[in-house]
């Protein structure tokens, strides 16, 4: 009793899975018992094949749902195993081979799910080390200041052989801290797309020249060498002139802060369609293990020089994005002790 109902259980799931081809098997019978109707004049023999129509209707439904109903189970299995994590590479899932296209785009999704997870893994890393960074380095400046402001206030403010040099101090930390948040507003804008981009063409030699005019009294505190070796005359490229000061003030600072000796010089290199900017010093240079980090948010080569020299830490972060929106990559060519060159395209 127990397993004639069993069997019948079982031949009603089957028939209920495969109840979604239904019309098409009763629109089949159908046309069928029509034709039965209009070829055979004995009407008893029309009733019993149509009976027997009937009964294999039933087997076949019987044999379609359980196949359906398998092919189901199989794919509800492999989603209950993505959703419990049991898969750990898409190599792993495997469906029978009426169902090799589904497995496919079920491999594809599974694949891009890790990888979105995994992305969303490295940014939390990121945003917890840039916050980190970010209250380190605000942390530093405040600290200074509230230092010398104390030391002042515990009477020092009397003593003339401190007071102006510990309120030179104290003003230096601030703008270094007004630096650091000019530069988190400017890289949080970029990163959030929210930085307004104006493209036009502008005469590049009159723009550098006016660009150097301005750094040239940082070369000559530190007795270098400021020399830009300009394009044919009327060159235009195209560009967004506000951002791409930010570009060159970034590189020709950092070019004149380290370099002890020697010259920092600017080149524009015509190319068919574009022109090679470069940024070319004779200073302390940069490892090739260093290389592949620098643009990377508050990473410094040598942290000990490089908060003596100033910089936010931020400075090559923002030079990459603005470049990039330019449809254009920072290129780095640098040897310790020889020097660097800090090179991008714009367009003519």
């Amino acid at each position: 009793m127990d397993i004639g109902l069993k069997v019948w259980n079982e031949v009603k799931d089957n028939l209920s899975s495969a109840k979604v081809y239904l019309k098409e098997f009763l629109f089949f019978n159908a046309i069928f018992i029509l034709f039965s109707f209009l070829i055979i004049d004995n009407r008893i023999i029309v009733f019993t094949l149509i009976i027997l129509l009937f009964l294999l209707s039933l087997v076949f439904l019987n044999m379609v749902g359980y196949k359906r109903k398998g092919e189901l189970n199989e794919v509800k299995s492999v989603v209950a195993g993505i959703r419990k994590n049991t898969f750990n590479r898409p190599e792993e899932i495997k469906l029978s081979k009426n169902l090799q296209a589904l497995q496919e785009e079920i491999k594809q999704m599974f694949e891009k799910e890790i990888n979105d997870i995994e992305y969303l893994k490295k940014l939390e890393r990121v945003r917890t080390e840039f916050l980190a960074n970010v209250s380190h380095e605000l942390r530093t400046p405040i600290f200074a200041i509230q230092g010398y402001i104390e030391t002042l206030l515990d009477g020092a403010i009397d003593d003339k052989n401190v007071n102006k040099n510990f309120l030179d101090k104290a003003n230096q930390h601030t703008i270094n801290l007004s630096n650091l948040l000019s530069d988190l507003i400017d890289i949080s804008m970029i990163e959030s797309g929210e930085m307004r981009m104006s493209y036009r063409y502008f005469d590049i030699n009159e723009y550098i020249s006016q660009i150097i005019q301005e750094m040239t009294t940082m070369a000559k505190e530190k007795n270098i060498e400021l020399v830009y070796h300009p394009a044919k005359a009327g060159l235009q490229l195209f560009g967004d002139k506000s951002k791409l000061k930010q570009v060159f003030t970034n590189l020709i600072t950092n070019a004149i802060k380290y370099t002890e000796h020697g010259k920092v010089e600017v080149l524009v290199e015509e190319e068919q369609k574009y022109a090679k900017i470069i940024i070319r010093d004779t200073g302390i240079g940069i490892s090739q293990e260093d290389i592949a980090r620098i643009f990377e948010r508050f990473y410094r080569v040598d942290k000990a020089r490089s908060r003596a020299v100033g910089g936010t830490g931020l400075g090559l972060a923002i030079v990459k994005h603005i470049v990039e929106a330019h449809n254009s990559k920072i290129e780095v060519k640098s040897e310790p002790g020889v020097g660097s060159e800090f090179s991008f395209r714009l367009k003519k």
